[in-house]
C-alpha cells in the first residue's frame, strides 16, 4: 500500500513539474479564432462579471481580443507532444514547453499557426530555479509620531497625494495588481499585516513560494499598501491587492513577457482597476533577442503590445521607465514604451532627476516618461520588517500608482484613458514636456480640482 501511494505521489509530482523539467519554451502565435465556441453576444461565458461591468461603465466594446484562445487549437498543439505553459488571448498565442525542437516544426505546419519563436532555454543544471530560504526577520520598525507616513511623507507630499488622503480618498474600493518578481516575507512582516491582499498567483513556477522569492515585489508593495500610521503609510493604504509573479530572476528570456501577459489577463478577470509593474526588458541571455532603439514603438515587444491594450479594457497600467540612464542604453524599457500607460521616471525628494532614470522619447516620437516620482532614496520596508531606503524607477512607479488609484477613486466617472490624460495634464512641465522628466511631477490635488471643474 505504501509503495502504491508513493508511486501515485511520484506520478502527480511529475505531472505538475513537467514544465519546469522541459528545457525549451516556444511562443506559438495563431492566425485567428475561427474555431471558437464562444459568441461576443454572450460575454458572460468567457468574461467575469467584474470585467464586463468595467467595460460597460467606460463604454468599451467587447471584441474578438476578449475571446479565449480557441480550445480546438490548443488541444491540437498539445497533441503534438508539448506541454501548455500559458495562453494569451489578447495577442492570440500559446506558450509551450518541450525537450524536442522538432515538435515545434510540426506545430509550425499546422494550418492555424502564424509563427513560432523560441522564448526560453533552461539554464545550466547547477543554477537555482527557485528560492528555498527566507531572510531573517527583525520586525522592529522605528516609530515616527510626527507623521502617519513616517519617513515616507515626502514621497507622497511631492505630488500632493496626501491631500487626496485628507479628503478621504485612500484607495478604498479599488483593486491593484502588483506584477513583479516575488514578495519575500510580505506574509511574515508585522508592519505589512494591514495590507489587504486578496490573493497571489505565480506564473513563473506554480510550485515555488511567492513569499520566498525576490524581495523586489515586497518593497514595491510597501510603497503603495503600507497602512501602519507613524511607521509607514503608502500611497493607497486602503486599496486591495493581487500579488502576481511574472519575473524569473534566475534567467532573462522572452518567456517572462508571456508570463506577464497571462498575469495581466488574470488581473482583468478578477476585477483589477490599476496595475503596477516595476519590470522592463531590453537585453536577454540570448543576445539575438536584444531590442534596438527603433523597436521602442509600443508595438514591437509582446509586453508593449499587451500593455497598449490595457486601457482599452478599462484598466490603468503604471510602469517603471527603467534604470538605464547612466548606461549605454539610456532609453526607457518595454513595456514603458507602450501607448496609453503611465510610465514613471525617478527623481529625488527635491525633484532633481535621478541619474539612472531612463529617458525617452519613443521611436515614434511620443513623450516618455509620462511623469516622475521619488525613486532616489525612496522609503520602503525591507525583508527584515524594518524601514529601508531603495533606488530605482521600480519604486517611483508604485509611489505614483497608489496616488493614481486614489485619484481614480475620487474621480469615479473618468475612464482609464481620461485618468492617464488628467495625470499628465497635472504635471509641472505639462506646458513643455520633454524626454527626461516627461510631463513632470503631477499635482494630484490639482488633477482632482480639474475633475470637479469638469462637472462630470
Amino acid at each position: 500500500m505504501k509503495k502504491q501511494l508513493f508511486l501515485l505521489a511520484l506520478t502527480l509530482f511529475a505531472a505538475g513539474a513537467h514544465a519546469q523539467q522541459d528545457t525549451l519554451k516556444y511562443r506559438i502565435s495563431l492566425k485567428d479564432k475561427a474555431a471558437t465556441v464562444y459568441s461576443l453576444d454572450h460575454p458572460e461565458a468567457f468574461l467575469s462579471e467584474k470585467a464586463i461591468a468595467r467595460r460597460q461603465k467606460q463604454h468599451l466594446p467587447i471584441d474578438s481580443t476578449d475571446l479565449p484562445v480557441c480550445r480546438k487549437y490548443v488541444d491540437e498543439i498539445r497533441r503534438q507532444g508539448v506541454h501548455i505553459v500559458v495562453t494569451g488571448k489578447w495577442e492570440n498565442f500559446v506558450t509551450v514547453s518541450c525537450n524536442d525542437s522538432t515538435l515545434i516544426d510540426r506545430i509550425a505546419a499546422l494550418p492555424f499557426v502564424r509563427t513560432t519563436e523560441k522564448v526560453w532555454m533552461a539554464p545550466p543544471a547547477d543554477k537555482p530555479s527557485m528560492s528555498t530560504g527566507r531572510d531573517s526577520l527583525v520586525n522592529n520598525p522605528a516609530v515616527h509620531p510626527d507623521s502617519i507616513y513616517g519617513l515616507a511623507v515626502s514621497q507622497i507630499q511631492l505630488s500632493k497625494g496626501d491631500k487626496l488622503h485628507d479628503a478621504g480618498f485612500k484607495g478604498q474600493g479599488m483593486t491593484i495588481a502588483v506584477i513583479d518578481a516575488g514578495f519575500h516575507n510580505a506574509d511574515k512582516i508585522t508592519a505589512m499585516r494591514n495590507i489587504r491582499v486578496l490573493g497571489t498567483k505565480d506564473f513563473v513556477n506554480p510550485q515555488s513560494d511567492i513569499y520566498a522569492e525576490s524581495s523586489h515585489g515586497m518593497m514595491v508593495l510597501s510603497c503603495i499598501g503600507m497602512n501602519q500610521p507613524d511607521i509607514m503609510t503608502g500611497t493607497a493604504p486602503e486599496a486591495s491587492f493581487w500579488l502576481l509573479r511574472s519575473e524569473d530572476e534566475y534567467s532573462e528570456h522572452l518567456v517572462e513577457q508571456d508570463y506577464w501577459v497571462a498575469a495581466v489577463e488574470f488581473a482583468d478577470s478578477v476585477g483589477v482597476d490599476v496595475l503596477n509593474t516595476s519590470l522592463g526588458y531590453y537585453t536577454f541571455d540570448d543576445k539575438s533577442k536584444d531590442y534596438k532603439y527603433r523597436e521602442l514603438d509600443g508595438h514591437h515587444a509582446l509586453m508593449s503590445r499587451q500593455a497598449s491594450r490595457i486601457a482599452d479594457k478599462g484598466m490603468v497600467l503604471v510602469c517603471s521607465a527603467g534604470n538605464s540612464g547612466m548606461g549605454s542604453w539610456k532609453k526607457i524599457t518595454p513595456p514603458g514604451d507602450a501607448e496609453n500607460v503611465i510610465t514613471v521616471g525617478a527623481i529625488d525628494k527635491k525633484s532633481v532627476l535621478a541619474p539612472f532614470s531612463s529617458i525617452g522619447n519613443t521611436a515614434d516620437n511620443r513623450i516618455k516618461p509620462d511623469v516622475v516620482a521619488v525613486g532616489l532614496g525612496a522609503d520602503v520596508i525591507g525583508t527584515s520588517g524594518n524601514q529601508s531606503k531603495a533606488n530605482g524607477t521600480s519604486f517611483s512607479s508604485p509611489i505614483m500608482c497608489g496616488m493614481v488609484t486614489c485619484l481614480w477613486q475620487a474621480c469615479p466617472d473618468l475612464t482609464a484613458k481620461e485618468i492617464i490624460r488628467i495625470v499628465r495634464q497635472a504635471g509641472d512641465r505639462s506646458g513643455f514636456p520633454d524626454n527626461i522628466y516627461g510631463y513632470g511631477v503631477p499635482d494630484m490635488w490639482k488633477a482632482y480640482q480639474t475633475y470637479k471643474e469638469m462637472g462630470k
